[in-house]
Formats: C-alpha cells, sequence, structure tokens
C-alpha cells in the first residue's frame, strides 16, 4: 500500500510540472524567441518603442548599439535588447540603378 501513495504523489508532482511548461515556461520562451528575432530584423526607417517608453525612429544601427531619433536633431544611442517593439517597418533601402536612364534617346 505505501508504495502506491508515493507513486501517486510522483505522478502528481509529474502533472504539476507538465502543466507549468504548458501554461508557463513555453509560451514565455516562444514570446522571447519572437522578440529576438524583431530586434535582429531592426534596420533604418523602423518606428519602434524603447523599454522606457519612449517612440523613437531607427536612424542607424551599429551591431548591439541602434540610433535612434526622438525628436528632430535629438538622437539617443539604445542598446538594441532593450527596445521593447518594432511599431512599423520603414522601407528598405534603395540601390542605385548601374548605368542610368537616358531620357533623351
Amino acid at each position: 500500500m505505501p508504495a502506491e501513495g508515493a507513486m501517486g504523489q510522483i505522478l502528481l508532482l509529474v502533472a504539476m510540472f507538465a502543466v507549468f511548461y504548458l501554461l508557463l515556461i513555453r509560451p514565455q520562451q516562444k514570446r522571447a524567441k519572437e522578440h529576438r528575432a524583431k530586434i535582429a530584423a531592426i534596420r533604418r526607417g523602423d518606428t519602434v518603442i524603447t523599454a522606457g517608453g519612449v517612440i523613437g525612429k531607427v536612424i542607424k544601427v551599429e551591431g548591439e548599439e541602434v540610433v535612434v531619433e526622438i525628436a528632430e536633431n535629438t538622437r539617443v544611442r539604445v542598446v538594441a535588447p532593450t527596445i521593447a517593439d518594432v511599431r512599423s517597418k520603414g522601407e528598405p533601402v534603395k540601390v542605385a540603378d548601374k548605368a542610368p536612364a537616358n531620357d533623351a534617346g
């Protein structure tokens, strides 16, 4: 009889861990992975929100640091992981044509 009680307690602990994993740990890991991907994809022109609540436009990405313009002629350097969200994506950088078009021809 005592072995049955011990087995029940072990199964209860395993079931509790499974519930915690499915409801708490796994969704948090998924959000963290999405945040890392979002931060890695930041580029010039994106509108971002910092962890402090400051909204600005990305001017330059320098490795782990991002230069953000928060007002006209006011730029701050922010560590990339402290960016909480990317609100809108900027336009891709336009590449100049190798041969200029000739309209006179």
